[in-house]
């Protein structure tokens, strides 16, 4: 487990692709498990341990987080994500070549498939989603482009229902993209995290780097 930052507040740390962020029905160990553990054995406290979860990572997807170890901690980043005072920005490898912009779209989740997509703006049960391109660089030999993303609201599969819905699907997708091999692990990286610490009111900005692996590799 890599820890970038700890005090008696806030816990940042590097989620591991295809871990969950919270128990599911896979029982494979999760994030707030493994990270509970952590913290009861390295400060030997009996008992439950408390950890805030404040955002989620899709499973597939690896990158930085941050966790409150107090309730106030807790309450207090929950509000800088309700009020987008929290920041994210992504990587991810997509087909084809797009250029910087922002990407507006209404999107429906269908809980009983765990699957996202856009629907019309007037669609009863549609939530607002948006995020920004802020760079982008083109791979004419494979076809591909890296792409930085700035997250603006935080629907599920926002990212990768964005991307496919414009015939641009994340590389190694399973679940949005057609052409995806089978065993391919998805290249979309949270690569960069800024918030206000809970307490001291200090901006903190954190960077995980993209994984030293294809498709990441071909820039």
């Amino acid at each position: 487990m890599k820890i970038y930052y700890e005090d008696n507040h806030i816990l940042v740390v590097e989620k591991k692709p295809n871990q969950p962020t919270q128990e599911d029905s896979s029982k494979d160990l999760d994030m707030v498990t493994e990270l509970k553990g952590y913290l009861k054995d390295k400060y030997q406290k009996p008992g439950n341990v408390y950890l805030g979860l404040v955002h989620r990572l899709d499973r597939p997807v690896g990158g930085v987080m941050v966790f409150a170890k107090t309730s106030k901690a807790a309450s207090r980043l929950s509000d800088q994500v309700r009020t987008h005072k929290i920041t994210k920005e992504y990587t991810a490898i997509i087909e084809g070549d797009i250029k910087p912009q922002v990407l507006k779209d209404t999107m429906v989740k269908n809980r009983k498939t765990n699957t996202s997509y856009v629907v019309k703006k007037d669609h009863p049960e549609g939530k607002y989603a948006e995020l920004e391109i802020l760079t982008s660089q083109y791979n004419a030999q494979k076809n591909l482009s890296r792409v930085t993303v700035d997250l603006k609201t935080g629907r599920s599969h926002q990212i990768r229902v964005q991307f496919s819905s414009r015939n641009h699907p994340l590389w190694g997708d399973a679940r949005y993209n057609k052409h995806a091999e089978p065993n391919e692990q998805i290249a979309l990286w949270a690569t960069k995290l800024s918030f206000e610490h809970p307490t001291t009111k200090e901006r903190m900005t954190f960077i995980s780097h993209t994984p030293d692996s294809y498709p990441f590799t071909l820039w």
